[in-house]
Order: structure tokens, then C-alpha cells, then sequence
């Protein structure tokens, strides 16, 4: 339901009283509801506000007897790390604070004082346990608000650790007892509420005209005013008077009493009134939140804004931004450090069209009147538990009970699906438009290298055809692409060579998590791949963006060599689309900067911190291989490896980035040191610490083949050709895997302690077989025995530790767990480089130690049946060891939901009637990579039922989780195979 006008608030013959819960997230709720319980004030209603927000936010705009301010905080949002970045485990630690350990006093609190106030209907924008309380009245309750923190906190969740889930359960639970939601513009998905009506922008009204504001102030019209709004500035964060272009002023809101400010940026009074100030400026910079978009958009403001990290609702009201022309994007470190002139010059040129209503605040007034006086807007009225399984609860993602089918209302799928689309790279949308209407060679000259017939790597050299066109007419493009593709447009010089390299993502087959433990993997590059475009120029000529251009002008040195990056599918993951660097950072003195130096430098600004991916390789060359960069160097990167499926689409960037790198400065780099410099990157610069068989794969592979290799570093034993009648699939559950996250690092660090245990354990036992000072031995051992247990008293990987030697000697020996603190006072350290043991954290031991030892007998085993005669009895065997890697995997606390059911519906195929009747088809499924989420790899024959089935298991997981899931099908070639291109553009252009 779409509500657009209202006559306004009718002043209502029954006085009605309404308690208005407000989030403690921030002042934009707060500001927000001022107009909507302005507007029920003015109708002749009592307002009771229960909020931490100061009195003056409310004051200021509202003097009036029926206007009752009560200070509580019953949530508490997300908590900042600093001005731009929450803190996803501080934010659920806080709430769990705030909301949930004092939960029954709080609702015991709340029900006491609405009954005491006789309220008539509950607002709630958006605290979860005021709908919960009303109920618990016998009150009927609304939600105004663009997000809900069920959305928000899920995230937080697959970040912190399912330890937390039942928070956002709660949180859902409370808002399914809302009778309706009323939606604002620049909402996010909201899947605990049934019934929605959508509004116009809440915005908050104009006291002074643009004149009259400005004549205050003493500013005349013509100057150009910006107003910095931007609360929680920086600690030590000092403006400087040569931020601003000639002749501009700016108005600074939030400022400290004790800031000094130089004399042409002006501090506004803390309770100065934002909107008219706003109205009368040229442009605004700051951090996206609703208040500061629903103004900018209102008052056809333009915007300049920073990125913030972990702002979850951040992309939905970005996308309105750009969509209306009223948003410019700023990279924070030019924020910091001053760089603001080409932001501020390019946003005053747009003109931002939005036409959409203004008076949201007045249309939900009076849809709370009516709801207080009775009217029903709900299409039914089921109770909060029936209503909640017609919820999406934390998507698919968190469902409590395995196997319990929820409905999903189609229309979260539907917007789901709707953003994908519009934010994909241009790549794969020309490959699903089929739109290859020429060969690309009529495009560029192929100078070296050769497409293999791969027709992804023909619509990326299509796509970048087509950016000289963009260049050339700037019309075209949705407009969510439009900046990624014009800052593609600009990047290369149409008259040089450019370099094309391609590396595919992997499927983990066999092996997983035990590569870092040493074991043999066995591993099959995907379809899907990541293109990388390199192009190196004299830093004289090359065609800088305006603010790296405006860097290099205020340090008066010059052209300089810099690094300008463009990743498309920027919104699908909320990072900035664009990245670019001074290649003299990357340089200490002489020397490269430390690894631990670059990876502070990308973590500073989380919205690029993508970049390290990328950038991360030229680090790795110099530092590793003493390779100096003296040119400019543009590089386009377009991916079609989804990220968070667990398929390896960082190694795929790395590859694909540092062998287009290597190609462009005529470096001759083996594809195994390829693999291994990659590596080097995702653990020292990334900070994730992962094995090296991601690498590797995306490398050394080759198409239709299994990499088989020993981990211990990286060994390539060789490649085993997959039979002909045998099949992979990968299906992704959906749920986002992270190797940087906290599970997959415990459990590295526990096989580690693991390890640091069975040698210690060999080590006491060898001492006490050897004779002492007095010729005495405790315990005496044959000498084969004395060999191998000297052999694990120096065991270099858990897994040259037999399955039956660990059985015998060590594992009744290993603890489940260890206290981190525990373990470094007995055992001083892990030997693990890459991880850092936390003392206050408690890890699991005996779990991740058993599996990679038995982990490595599986696919020794799985790699021999696989060239053994084919035969049902074959197919079941490789099946059932598949089977016996994933209850591994759970064992390590590395499994989820999502990819447990996957795992059912293979076997609810395999040992269904139709399989049983006839040849089997799928035998086996296991989760894969590093766990807690992304895709299942299927083994089958290779036939069509196989197939007919690996859809119905896709459409079956929708039906219970409402998320299509995307399948993995089909190989392609590592980047060693495929080389590189090195193009040029076609003289003769259509």
C-alpha cells in the first residue's frame, strides 16, 4: 500500500495519547520523528517520546503541553569504532547489554508505564521491545522507519559469530507483534513485517527562506556555502583554510567548543536548527544517514558523502541518491586530508531532480490517528508466531530448527534478485544478454595471446570496446553503473597496449581447511573467472581522476607515478567502486614499506579496503622480487567469481591482478610463484589467513581436470582428468563465507595448538625412552618406533601424522579445548604466523587436530577410487567420503544451516524411490573451502537426470529458504594455461 498526499491531520474527536519509542541509534531518528509527532500535537494529541536523545532536538520545534519527554534507552543502535566505521561485535555485545540481559525487568517496566499513561497506540521507530511490550498491554503498535535491526544485526552476526543469532531471532520475534510497518523511502529489506505501507520523505520543515537564512549569518548570496555535517568528527582532526576552493565558505555543525576553526570555515551552535542552514547552502558533505539524504533530496542539495563501514542501510539510500543526481562520493583519506576541491566543484554542477513528496511526516500522522482510533490497515490479524513464520528471519540465513520450511514473501527474493541485477559487472550481463553481436577482434588487435574460445573473456574485451564510446558521449548507463563505467572510461590511453589476464575461481573438491595443515588437495577451476586490464603509462601521460590530480598539485612535485583501480560490482558488497594510490606510498625511503604498514593503509578506509587485493601484488613484487615500478599504472578489474560463495574470488582477483601485472612489465613469473606471491598478499596484506590451494588452482589449473596438490607448501603432484562419467556441481547456500571470519581463524589455530600438543606429547615419551644420567630408561622402545615417534617430536604438518598413529598415542591425549591463555603459558606459542592466539578466548582442539589428519586419508582415497573401473559401487564409495568431510567440517563448528540442508536434499535424492528403481545419480555433497556458509560441491554421474536433479534441489532450497541458490557448473582454464593478452585498439572503429 502506497499512501502519497494527505489533507493533513485532522484535528480527531477522541484525544488520543501515543508513546513514541525512539532508537538511540544516532540523531536522524530522533530529528525524524520530531515532524511526525509535530504533526499529532498539532491534531490535538498527547505525544510521549521515550528517547536518549537531548531535549533540544525536540524542543527546538515543539513547544507544547502535550509533548512529554521521557529519558530511556532501550536500545542502543550500532556502535562506531570511530566516526565512519560500527563496530559489528561491540554493536551486538552493547544491544545484548542494553536489551537482553535486562529484558524482563524492561518489559515489566514499559507495560506498567503505558498502562499508567493509557496509552492508545505504541510508535516505534524502530525499538524492538516496545512492540513486544505493547502487546504484552493489550496495545496495538506501528513501526516508522526505513530499516529494522533484525537486517542490520544479521550481518553483524555472520560476522561475530552464530553465537549471537538468537539476538536477531528476538529482534524479529519483537517486530512480528507490530500490527504494520510504515515504510519510508531508501528502506532496506525489513523481513519481519507483513504488512507495509509506503510513505513520502520525512522531512523536517523550513523556519527561514535561503534569503533570510543567509542574511543571519551575514553571508551574501553569491558565495558559495558547503556545510559540513558530520557528526563524531575524528579525534585530532584539525581543518585547514586551503580545504575549500577560492572564495568558499563552510558551516561546520558538531564542532567542539575547544575546536579552532580557520577563518573561513564557521561553527554553528550546537542546537542551531540543521534544515534551514541545509536549504541555504550549495552543497552539503558528509555521512549518509536518512536525516542528511531526505534533506539533501528535498532541498535539491547536492551531496557529497563518505562511506561509512558496516552502515547497513548505507547502499539503499546511496542508490536513491545517485538515482535523483544529488550525490558525489569522496574517498575518505582525501575527507581527512584535505582534499576536498574537485568534490566540492563536481557537486555544485549536478542538478538533482527529485520530485517525490515531502510531507511524509504529516501522511503518517494521521495514519497513526486512525489506527489509534480503531481503522485497521492490516490485510489480517494473525498473532505475532503466526505472522513470524511468514517471515524472512534473518533471510535464510538463521532458521532455528533444521529442516523447517518458512514461506518467504516473494517480494524479498524479488528486490533480492532486482539489486543483483542492477549492480552486476557489465561482463556477465552481456554473457546472459547474449548480446556479442561482433567479434572482439574487430575491437582491439590481439598482439599476443589467444581468447581459447572462452566467450567470458570476449565480453569483457567487449565491454572495454565499449567504454570509449562512454567516454566519448557519457549518455547511456543505469544509473548505479554510471560511475563505476565513466571512471572505467578514463582510464586507459586507447593508443597503448593493454594487458588482459584471466584466472578462474576454484571448487574444492577434496582437501578444504587441511591444506594448511599439509595435506593433499584436490581442487577444480570453475566457470567463472576474474578479468583483469593493466595498462602502463609515464606518469606525464597519464589521465588522472580530479582528486588524485589535485593531490599531486598540492604537493608541487610534479607528475608522479599512481595506481588507479576501477572494480565493477561495487554495490553488491558496498565498497567503493574505485581506488587509487601514489605508487611512492607503497615506498619507505628506500625500501618498501612493511607488509603490516600496507595493511594498516587499506584497513583505513573499509569501503577500499577491497583494494588490497589488487593493489596488495605490486607490494609483493617489490618486496619479494625487488621489482621497481617507475610508470603509472591503470587497472580495470570485472569479476564474475561471486564473492562470499566460498569459490575463492579473492584468489581469482589476486591472479588475475598480479599476472596482468607481471604481463605488462615483462616479468616472467612462474604460475606456482604466481600462486605463492598471492598468498603472501591474502595473509600479510589482507590479513586473512588462508592456505595456499586457492592460489594455486586459480594458477596452475586446467579445465576439466582436478588440481591435485600437496600442501606442504605447494606441491603440484599433477592433474586428474575427471571421467567421463562422473560430474562436480557446486551450489551455494547463500549464506556469505568469509575466510577472515572468526570461525574459520579459531579453527586454524586450534589444529595449530593441535600440533604444538602431539609434538610436546612425542617429545616427553622420547625423552623417557632414552637412558638418563644414570643409565636408567623409563620407558624403553624398539628401535622403529624410537624413529617415528623422533619424527612427530618434529612434525612439520598435522597431516604426516598417520590416522592410526594418532589414535593410538595422541588423540585421547588432546584437550577438546584450551583456554588461549592456557595454552601460551604451557606451550609459549602455536608456530602458526599467519593467526595470533587471543588469551581470553577459548578454542576447540581435539575437532580441528582430527581433521586434516583424517582429512588427508580421505582424499588420498577419493583420488585412487577415482581412477579405479567405473561402477555404481565406485560412485558411492567417492560419495560417501564427501559425506564424511562435511559431518567433519560441522565437528570443527564449521558448518550452517544452509549448507546442511543442501547436504539433505542430495541425500533425500540419492535414496529417494526414483534413485533406488534405477542407477543412481547424485551419490555425495560436502560444504567446502573454509566453512560456515558459501557452496556445497555435489558429486554425480554425469547424465541428465543428474542434472534434472541438481535443479530440483535448487528450486526445493528456495522453497525453504526463499533464496535461489546459484549452481556451479562446468571448469574453465587456470590463468597459467590461459596466459595473457596484450591488445590493442582496432584503427578502423565502427
Amino acid at each position: 500500500m502506497r499512501i502519497e498526499e494527505s489533507d493533513g491531520v485532522s484535528a480527531s474527536r477522541k484525544h488520543l495519547v501515543f508513546a513514541y519509542y525512539v532508537t538511540g541509534h544516532g540523531f536522524g531518528h530522533a530529528t525524524r520523528v520530531v515532524e511526525v509527532v509535530r504533526n499529532l500535537i498539532l491534531a490535538g494529541h498527547d505525544v510521549h517520546v521515550v528517547t536518549g536523545a537531548p531535549d533540544f532536538v525536540f524542543t527546538s520545534e515543539i513547544q507544547s503541553p502535550r509533548l512529554f519527554i521521557r529519558k530511556v534507552l532501550l536500545d542502543c543502535g550500532a556502535v562506531q569504532a570511530d566516526a565512519l566505521t560500527v563496530d559489528r561485535l561491540a554493536s551486538l555485545e552493547k544491544y545484548s547489554e542494553t536489551a537482553v540481559k535486562p529484558r524482563e525487568s524492561i518489559l515489566a517496566t514499559e507495560i506498567e508505564w503505558l498502562n499508567s499513561i493509557k496509552a492508545d497506540l505504541v510508535v516505534s521507530d524502530v525499538v524492538p521491545v516496545a512492540c513486544r511490550a505493547a502487546a504484552d498491554a493489550g496495545i496495538r503498535s506501528v513501526c516508522v522507519t526505513n530499516f529494522s535491526w533484525d537486517f542490520i544485526y544479521a550481518e553483524y552476526v555472520m560476522a561475530a559469530g552464530n553465537h549471537h543469532r538468537s539476538i536477531v531471532w528476538q529482534i524479529a520475534e519483537d517486530y512480528s507483534h507490530c500490527e504494520f510497518l510504515i515504510r519510508l523511502p531508501g528502506y532496506c529489506p525489513m523481513p519481519a513485517f507483513r504488512d507495509v505501507i509506503d510513505v513520502p520523505l520525512v522531512v523536517r520543515r523550513l523556519h527561514k527562506t535561503r534569503k533570510e537564512a543567509r542574511k543571519e549569518l551575514g553571508i551574501s548570496d553569491d558565495v558559495k556555502l558547503v556545510i559540513l555535517n558530520f557528526g563524531g568528527q575524528p579525534s585530532g582532526w584539525k581543518l585547514k583554510e586551503e580545504y575549500l576552493p577560492s572564495g568558499w565558505l563552510c558551516l561546520v555543525c558538531g564542532a567542539s567548543d575547544s575546536q579552532e576553526l580557520p577563518p573561513n570555515f564557521i561553527k554553528l551552535a550546537k542546537d542551531a536548527y540543521t534544515p534551514d542552514l541545509i536549504a541555504a547552502s550549495d552543497c552539503m558533505l558528509g555521512k549518509i544517514g536518512y536525516g542528511t539524504v531526505s534533506e539533501a533530496l528535498a532541498f535539491k542539495l547536492p551531496f557529497v558523502f563518505v562511506r561509512r563501514d558496516y552502515f547497513n542501510e548505507e547502499p539503499f539510500l546511496r542508490n536513491m541518491l545517485e538515482y535523483y543526481q544529488c550525490g558525489v562520493e569522496m574517498i575518505r583519506r582525501d575527507l581527512l586530508i584535505g582534499h576536498w576541491k574537485p568534490y566540492l566543484e563536481r557537486a555544485i554542477s549536478l542538478k538533482p531532480c527529485y520530485e517525490g513528496g515531502i510531507n511524509g511526516g504529516e501522511v503518517a500522522a494521521h495514519i497513526l490517528q486512525e489506527t489509534a482510533i480503531g481503522k485497521n490497515y492490516a490485510s489480517d490479524k494473525f498473532s505475532g508466531a503466526r505472522r513470524l513464520r511468514d517471515a524472512i528471519v534473518l533471510g535464510y540465513q538463521l532458521q532455528r530448527v533444521p529442516g523447517r520450511d518458512i514461506s518467504i514473501p516473494e517480494w524479498y527474493s524479488s528486490a533480492e534478485n532486482e539489486l543483483n541485477k542492477s549492480t552486476g559487472s557489465p561482463t556477465t550481463q552481456i554473457i546472459e544478454n547474449g548480446s556479442l553481436t561482433s567479434l572482439c577482434t574487430d575491437d582491439f588487435e590481439i598482439l599476443h595471446g589467444d581468447l581459447q574460445g572462452l566467450p567470458d573473456t570476449k565480453s569483457f574485451l567487449k565491454s572495454l570496446a565499449e567504454l570509449d564510446t562512454v567516454y566519448d558521449s557519457e549518455k547511456n548507463t543505469e544509473k548505479r553503473q554510471m560511475r563505476e563505467r565513466k571512471a572505467a572510461a578514463g582510464l586507459f590511453n586507447w593508443e597503448e597496449d593493454i594487458y588482459v589476464a584471466r584466472a578462474p575461481g576454484r571448487l574444492d573438491v577434496m582437501g578444504g581447511i587441511a591444506d594448511y595443515s599439509g595435506s593433499l588437495v584436490l581442487q577444480m577451476p570453475i566457470k567463472e573467472a576474474c578479468h583483469v586490464a593493466v595498462q602502463r603509462n609515464h606518469a606525464s601521460k597519464h589521465r588522472l581522476w580530479k582528486h588524485a590530480q589535485a593531490r599531486q598539485n598540492a604537493k608541487g612535485q610534479g607528475p608522479t607515478p599512481v595506481l588507479q583501480i576501477v572494480s565493477y560490482g561495487s554495490e553488491l558488497s558496498n565498497r567503493g567502486p574505485t581506488f587509487d594510490m601514489d605508487l611512492s606510498d607503497f615506498m619507505d625511503g628506500e625500501m618498501p614499506i612493511s607488509y603490516d604498514k600496507a595493511k594498516k593503509y587499506f584497513a583505513q578506509d573499509p569501503s577500499q579496503k577491497w583494494a588490497a587485493y589488487v593493489a596488495g601484488t605490486i607490494l609483493v613484487l617489490m618486496t619479494e622480487l625487488g621489482v621497481l615500478f617507475e610508470d603509472s599504472i591503470s587497472m580495470l578489474v570485472s569479476s564474475a567469481v561471486p564473492e562470499g560463495k566460498g569459490v575463492s574470488s579473492s584468489a581469482s582477483v589476486e591472479v588475475a591482478s598480479m599476472s596482468a601485472i607481471a604481463a605488462a612489465h615483462g616479468l616472467s613469473i612462474s604460475p606456482r610463484d604466481i600462486a605463492l606471491l598471492c598468498q603472501k598478499v591474502e595473509n600479510h596484506i589482507v590479513g586473512a589467513p588462508c592456505g595456499v590451494m586457492d592460489q594455486m588452482t586459480s594458477a596452475c589449473g586446467e579445465a576439466n581436470k582436478l588440481l591435485a596438490m600437496v600442501c606442504q607448501p605447494a606441491e603440484v603432484i599433477g592433474l586428474v582428468e575427471i571421467p567421463s562419467h562422473i560430474r562436480f556441481w557446486g551450489i551455494d547456500s547463500g549464506i556469505r563465507h568469509s575466510v577472515g571470519g572468526a570461525d574459520y581463524g579459531s579453527v586454524r589455530i586450534g589444529a595449530f595448538m593441535g600440533r604444538k600438543m602431539i609434538k610436546s606429547i612425542a617429545s616427553s615419551t622420547l625423552s623417557r625412552s632414552l637412558p638418563t644420567a644414570n643409565g636408567l630408561i623409563h620407558d624403553e622402545l624398539e628401535d622403529h618406533s624410537v624413529d617415528l615417534i623422533k619424527a612427530e617430536a618434529s612434525l612439520d604438518y598435522l597431516c604426516n601424522l598417520s590416522p592410526h598413529r594418532y589414535e593410538a598415542l595422541y588423540a585421547k591425549m588432546l584437550p577438546e579445548s584450551i583456554l588461549g591463555e592456557t595454552f601460551l603459558e604451557k606451550y609459549i606459542d602455536h608456530n602458526d604466523a599467519v593467526t595470533i592466539i587471543d588469551k581470553k578466548r577459548t578454542y576447540v582442539v581435539r575437532a580441528p587436530a582430527n581433521h586434516p589428519i583424517y582429512e588427508n586419508f580421505r582424499v588420498k582415497a577419493f583420488k585412487a577410487l577415482l581412477t579405479s573401473t567405473s561402477s555404481d559401487e565406485q560412485l558411492t564409495a567417492l560419495g560417501e567420503l564427501l559425506y564424511q568431510c562435511h559431518y567433519s567440517y560441522s565437528a570443527c563448528g564449521l558448518g550452517s544451516d544452509g549448507t546442511d540442508r543442501l547436504v539433505r536434499l542430495v541425500q533425500e535424492m540419492q535414496h529417494g524411490k526414483p534413485s533406488k528403481s534405477e542407477d543412481g545419480t547424485l551419490y555425495g555433497a560436502k560444504i567446502t573451502g573454509g566453512g560456515s556458509g558459501g557452496t556445497v560441491c555435489v558429486i554425480g554421474r554425469n547424465c541428465l537426470r543428474s542434472s534434472q536433479q541438481i535443479l530440483e534441489i535448487q528450486h526445493r532450497y528456495k522453497g525453504g529458504t526463499g533464496y535461489l541458490p546459484f549452481i556451479f557448473e562446468g571448469s574453465s582454464p587456470g590463468s597459467g594455461k590461459f596466459g595473457y593478452l596484450r591488445i590493442r585498439r582496432a584503427v578502423s572503429r565502427a
